[in-house]
């Protein structure tokens, strides 16, 4: 079992910041792939970045490129999602998910293991 706890949501006005925190435990972070989605309400949990295991190559969905960047320290145990030029439109739950592949990484159903999911709000 891998346990994953996000942390660093909250309110922020749009074109502010936030650095989105995922820490995991239970078995060795490196072998896992991971990845950022959110769900608005009344919305499907969609892909938003991902990072292969070894940080190598990583993967973001059309809407957050160039603003987002998912980050991992293996050392740490922890990924991150550092969100800059947020928008309203980001506003959502964002939920990390780990993954023991390097590939089919923007697929929600690839996933084994979820956090529990932490509130982005932008204020227009």
């Amino acid at each position: 079992q891998v346990q994953l706890v996000e942390s660093g949501g909250g309110l922020v006005q749009a074109g502010g910041s936030l650095r989105l925190s995922c820490a995991a435990s239970g078995r060795t972070f490196s072998n896992y792939a991971m990845g950022w989605f959110h769900q608005a309400p009344g919305k499907e949990r969609e892909f938003v970045a991902a990072i292969t295991r070894s940080g190598g190559r990583t993967y973001y969905a059309d809407s957050v490129k160039g603003r987002f960047t998912i980050s991992r320290d293996n050392a740490k145990n922890t990924v991150y999602l550092q969100m800059n030029s947020l928008k309203p439109e980001d506003t959502a739950v964002y939920y990390c998910a780990a993954r023991d592949r390097d590939w089919g990484l923007v697929s929600r159903g690839s996933y084994d293991y979820w956090g529990q999911g932490t509130q982005v709000t932008v204020s227009s």
